[in-house]
């Protein structure tokens, strides 16, 4: 990830460059904060830099403790079912899965490696 620019407030934009390993071609997204409710929800907008879908799409993100770990729930709510039916047979699912079972792994704690 080239491009990983955080500005964590309401209000604040965030920007995201994948980079892919084979060829060396790039995917863009940003966005806008609307909610942060430490320690339990953020809530971002989320529109890529070469539309894939149609719209902007809101993302409600929330980590929710039990006991010693954390659920983190991700809702993506968009615009149209058209954008929902283009997101669902994008492919989309297995990319974010891979980024969610490397984060379950950084995470992990050491004697569970």
């Amino acid at each position: 990830m080239p491009v990983c620019e955080i500005d964590l407030r309401v209000g604040g934009v965030y920007r995201y460059v994948w980079r892919r390993d084979s060829d060396g071609s790039e995917m863009g997204a940003s966005g806008i904060f609307r909610e942060i409710e430490r320690p339990a929800r953020l809530v971002h907008t989320e529109r890529f830099d070469e539309a894939w879908y149609p719209g902007e799409a809101l993302i409600t993100t929330t980590f929710t403790a039990e006991g010693e770990r954390t659920r983190l729930t991700g809702t993506m709510l968009l615009e149209s079912r058209a954008a929902r039916d283009a997101v669902l047979k994008s492919g989309m699912e297995s990319g974010v899965a891979a980024g969610y079972d490397r984060l379950a792994r950084l995470l992990a704690p050491i004697s569970n490696r």
